[in-house]
């Protein structure tokens, strides 16, 4: 799926209720907890503090996906499109970035 399938399916889905988009400001809480909770999953995997027997070790795609959806939201609300954004940010770390880090032999 394309980002712009992505958000299409994503507006569609929002545009069946009533309350429809939050308010931005609301989404940027949303995301923020959503990238917390990303957080924890992953300082469970790599950090000291490890998961309970009885806890979902596959709950990280989960996590990163919420963090992808409420992205979404927000391009929507704020009219960006992310094939574009995504598009002109690559450009500017393979032309600013080119030659800061040490290449793979080829």
């Amino acid at each position: 799926m394309t980002l712009e399938e992505l958000q299409r399916r994503v507006d569609a889905y929002i545009g069946q209720f009533r309350e429809g988009y939050f308010p931005p400001l609301v989404n940027l809480a949303r995301l923020t907890e959503e990238v917390g909770e990303l957080a924890r999953e992953i300082n469970h995997r790599e950090g000291p503090k490890k998961k309970r027997a009885d806890q979902d070790p596959s709950e990280l795609a989960l996590e990163l996906g919420d963090v992808l959806f409420v992205l979404l939201v927000l391009a929507n609300q704020l009219d960006v499109d992310l094939e574009d954004a995504i598009a002109r940010t690559m450009e500017k770390y393979e032309v600013r970035d080119a030659d800061r880090w040490e290449r793979l032999p080829s």
